[in-house]
């Protein structure tokens, strides 16, 4: 008996790894048949051919010979004043990354390989940050968020653009997973390999080494910057002076990028005073979370969690270059007030979980629609800054008590409150 059990253990094994090679390759193939026919995918085309550039042919991905390959497969011509210049701007490690992607000669195949590991993460990452958050919705709610994060604009434009944001968001869950299972070198490891959107991360990263350091918890901290520093002296052995060729082009990326920062959105409306009112807001902002940042150490897992959360929030509107194509990396943050709610008020939170749903996917790709302008690709109105991060801290703030406080607590108050 024990053989036949361990054979058909075996052959269910090898029938579920059948079909999800089967299932990857199709999916592969539908993406593939979508870069053909549809274009664009441009924040993967940097990195592709900069890797290209940097492992075949021994180019800095940073030179303007680089740049100008990137431009001629996007443009078909080196890029025109007030166009996307196209260069690369992502730490030089970030290349072992695409590594994988960029030993493909052709864009399109290579293209597609990408988007399938952007779906795939994407899909792990709903499904891990809601294991994070402690969220048992029923069986019907989990598909429709599960639907939701993969139709949600801001999943569908990472996915789309090739962004590697996408992978950074699975990189920050999986991470905050190990600091609560304590695989403190796991989790530094991590935090350390999503550096490679630097901008992205650069907040969650110094909050989380402060509370590492409040708790003692040094295999985290040296973890997560041993990994930063071997990445860039293992690139800097090719490219010594990388650092100050990859830092002038991120002081150079604002001149060519739509609005990247709140003021910036600002400034476009009210070209006076815009700027200034956004430094003012990204201050108090900053207050806010310096604020809550101060005892986190104190607090645990939980507390620890929703301050990381309110962490990624604030993180886009402090006045940080960013983009709205990054916002899939409030996924978590997303997740956790829904949660939240549900385990609140039961069949009422779940109401409230499914009319946001509804609102935040239809409502903000009618923004989209509404707002957005043509070019040579479509260009998003600075207004797609703002519903996210606003729903969020709101939502963030009602839930605030709650998800500090032990679930047994909630449960005596609504015994106590329904008078069982």
């Amino acid at each position: 008996m024990p053989l036949k059990s361990n054979r058909d253990s075996i052959l269910q094994l090898l029938l579920l790894i059948l079909l999800a090679l089967a299932a990857i390759a199709g999916l592969t193939w539908g993406n593939y048949r979508y870069a053909s026919q549809n274009p664009g995918g441009n924040d993967f085309l940097v990195h592709w051919v900069g890797t290209r550039a940097f492992f075949v042919d021994g180019i800095s991905p940073y030179s303007d010979e680089t740049a100008l390959r990137i431009q001629e497969m996007a443009y078909g011509r080196a890029a025109r004043p007030g166009e996307h210049e196209l260069r690369v701007a992502y730490p030089l490690y970030s290349t072992i990354v695409f590594a994988p992607f960029a030993l493909i000669k052709d864009f399109t195949l290579a293209r597609a390989f990408w988007m399938t590991t952007l779906e795939i993460a994407l899909a792990l990452s709903a499904l891990l940050a809601v294991r994070l958050v402690d969220w048992r919705p029923p069986i019907w709610m989990l598909a429709i968020y599960l639907l939701f994060t993969l139709l949600f604009y801001h999943s569908i434009r990472p996915l789309i653009n090739g962004n590697a944001v996408i992978l950074v968001t699975l990189g920050i869950i999986l991470a905050l997973q190990a600091i609560k299972n304590e695989r403190d070198e796991l989790a530094g490891l991590l935090l350390g390999l999503t550096t490679i959107k630097p901008q992205v991360v650069v907040l969650i990263i110094l909050f989380v080494l402060l509370w590492g350091m409040a708790k003692k918890r040094w295999l985290l901290v040296g973890w997560l910057v041993g990994t930063v520093i071997v990445l860039s002296i293992a690139v800097g052995i090719i490219i010594p002076d990388w650092i100050m060729q990859n830092m002038r082009e991120v002081i150079r990326y604002p001149a060519y990028n739509p609005a990247g920062t709140v003021g910036a959105a600002f400034a476009t409306w009210w070209p006076a005073v815009g700027h200034r009112v956004g430094w003012v807001f990204s201050a108090i902002l900053g207050v806010i979370l310096l604020l809550e940042w101060v005892g986190a150490g104190r607090s645990g897992f939980r507390g620890f969690l929703w301050k990381a959360c309110l962490t990624l929030v604030i993180s886009q509107w402090i006045g940080i270059q960013t983009d709205p194509g990054n916002f899939i990396v409030l996924l978590l943050p997303l997740t956790l007030v829904f949660a939240m709610w549900e385990k609140r008020w039961r069949r009422g939170g779940s109401l409230l979980v499914f009319t946001s749903i509804a609102m935040l996917l239809v409502g903000i790709w009618m923004i989209f629609l509404s707002t957005v302008e043509y070019g040579n690709q479509p260009l998003q109105s600075p207004v797609m800054f703002f519903p996210l991060p606003a729903f969020l801290l709101l939502g963030l703030y009602w839930v605030r008590w709650w998800a500090f406080k032990p679930p047994s607590l909630w449960v005596d108050l609504l015994q106590e409150r329904e008078g069982i």
